[in-house]
């Protein structure tokens, strides 16, 4: 609540301006007719935020699989490592029913900003660059250890695993893996796991445009650690990792990052299970 101490209630006005012309935005140009606008400003950010992941979902895993399985075929993933168009059709079924439940979280979290909740700033002069920097460093770090724990907790709690996270898991072979599996789980399961994003700006002042874009990235973050394709840029936990991950239960935890899993030993590199070409 870093410039709101100084400019009181007007100030979060510009949170609502700002969720109000994101749905402006995308509704006027995906709805047909203006009904929407008679909807409360909430069920508005929920449609918006909906309607949105939908489209990121698709295009994404689209141009991607078209990339990689037909237009590059063979060039990035193996003739016998390709997944069959059913398991695609699968994932696409039990992703496309959880997100409208996955964007609920998205959508009362916009609420409580606008609400006063959280230490968003609007602007970055709000607190200059510097800080903005320091600032995200600080979210990322707490999102990228939130991420590591909730994940890793998701596999060692028998219950929530069974119940929960599993539904990710039938997809445990390179043939069964794609980007659209990345968005393919239980919705209380992918909440949870997005739940640090959430719960950093309560914790410490963190820009709002910035942390609605890195939510949303998940998306594409999702959709590429899926597709089996061992990027080799170190730190970044890439598919190749998270290939793994998928093959043992109990390695290579992390989001963005190797960094958690090498400090809590969970770490396992592809170059030691996979022979170079």
């Amino acid at each position: 609540m870093v410039a709101a101490q100084h400019h009181g209630g007007q100030y979060w006005r510009l949170f609502r301006e700002e969720t109000s012309w994101y749905n402006e935005m995308l509704l006027s140009v995906v709805l047909p007719g203006d009904w929407w606008r008679s909807l409360p400003h909430l069920v508005q950010s929920w449609l918006r935020n909906c309607i949105g992941v939908y489209l990121m979902y698709f295009i994404i895993g689209f141009i991607w699989c078209f990339v990689i399985y037909h237009w590059k075929q063979h060039a990035y993933v193996p003739k016998d490592s390709i997944p069959a168009v059913e398991a695609m059709k699968k994932q696409i079924l039990v992703a496309s029913v959880s997100m409208p439940f996955y964007t609920v979280l998205p959508t009362v979290y916009e609420y409580m900003i606008e609400s006063g909740w959280t230490h968003c700033f609007f602007h970055i002069t709000d607190v200059g660059w510097p800080m903005y920097l320091v600032y995200l460093a600080l979210y990322l770090t707490f999102v990228e250890c939130g991420m590591y724990w909730v994940h890793r907790e998701l596999h060692h709690i028998k219950p929530l695993y069974k119940h929960l996270h599993a539904v990710h898991h039938v997809y445990n072979k390179e043939n069964t893996l794609s980007p659209f599996a990345g968005l393919a789980s239980h919705p209380v399961d992918g909440i949870l796991l997005a739940m640090p994003h959430v719960v950093a700006p309560f914790l410490f002042p963190t820009h709002f445009r910035t942390n609605i874009a890195l939510l949303f990235m998940e998306a594409m973050w999702t959709a590429n650690i899926h597709d089996c394709i061992h990027g080799k840029v170190w730190p970044v936990m890439g598919a190749g990792y998270h290939t793994i991950h998928h093959t043992t239960y109990r390695h290579n935890y992390g989001h963005y990052t190797i960094w958690m899993d090498s400090l809590f030993g969970t770490l396992q590199k592809p170059e030691d299970i996979f022979k170079e070409d």
